[in-house]
């Protein structure tokens, strides 16, 4: 990770909580500026081409921002981002701008892997369980790995929950191999 992308998302988060912004709302907005930069080739190109002045640069997000509608927060950080020549970390600090709302928020994230797809109730079940463990809300995170036969494995923060199927007989053949 770049070590400038915490110092920036937590500047941004401060911002966020000083203007008493929506944090999802100000995610949704860098998320819409993201899917551009991820889908445009050009247009990422343009950001960190050195070649063009910094003032042009910001003159196209601010078209850009025509069509995308972000908070005058969000595009004044873009901006920041594009005149420190920061643009080119910009997935890390979002993606550190998310850790450190869901740090503010008291938000747990887990990582939940299953045997299979599990359904809304299912996974709104196993959020509450998480949320009861960690002592806070949580935001999973979910994939599917079919070779834990069954069950799930869950990761909040440095702490795992095996429960999968695997992880039984692992501990099962551990148990008596060691007698």
């Amino acid at each position: 990770m770049a070590s400038f992308a915490s110092r920036y998302a937590r500047a941004l988060a401060d911002v966020v909580f000083e203007a008493h912004l929506n944090a999802k709302d100000v995610q949704r907005q860098l998320a819409d500026f993201a899917a551009a930069w991820h889908e445009s080739r050009e247009l990422r190109e343009f950001f960190l081409d050195p070649s063009f002045p910094v003032e042009e640069k910001v003159e196209f997000l601010d078209k850009l921002n025509a069509k995308l509608k972000m908070a005058k927060e969000t595009r004044n950080f873009l901006a920041v981002l594009i005149r420190n020549s920061r643009i080119a970390g910009f997935d890390e600090v979002i993606a550190e701008f998310g850790n450190e709302i869901n740090r503010r928020l008291g938000i747990s994230e887990a990582k939940v892997v299953s045997a299979r797809p599990l359904d809304d109730a299912e996974r709104r079940e196993l959020e509450a369980g998480i949320a009861e463990l960690t002592g806070g809300q949580v935001e999973a995170q979910y994939e599917v790995d079919r070779s834990l036969i069954g069950g799930v494995v869950v990761q909040a923060g440095s702490t795992v929950y095996d429960g999968s199927v695997r992880g039984r007989l692992d501990r099962l053949r551990q148990e008596l191999s060691a007698d």
